[in-house]
């Protein structure tokens, strides 16, 4: 029986081609490729996360206006040129 906390396990079935392009990219990243698939999770669930809390405030608020919006897309082209560190 695992010591402490282990991390639970998916079996999952892709595309041929997805499997080979994240063998791919987790080695090339030096990753393992359950890491390399909880990362993406991850970066999956926060973007939906997001977009659940935009459709809240639009709700509430009515749509983003064109300059708030383009001011939201020059503020992800910055922050992707100089990511911000992730807390852990």
């Amino acid at each position: 029986m695992p010591r402490g906390n282990p991390s639970p396990k998916l079996a999952i079935t892709v595309d041929p081609d997805v499997h080979e392009r994240v063998v791919s990219a987790a080695a090339q990243e030096g990753v393992s490729v359950s890491a390399w698939m909880t990362e993406a999770a991850r970066r999956a669930l926060v973007v939906r996360d997001g977009l659940s809390a935009v459709a809240e405030w639009e709700r509430l608020n009515g749509p983003f206006t064109a300059d708030e919006m383009a001011s939201a897309r020059q503020r992800v082209a910055a922050e992707l040129v100089t990511p911000r560190k992730r807390s852990a």
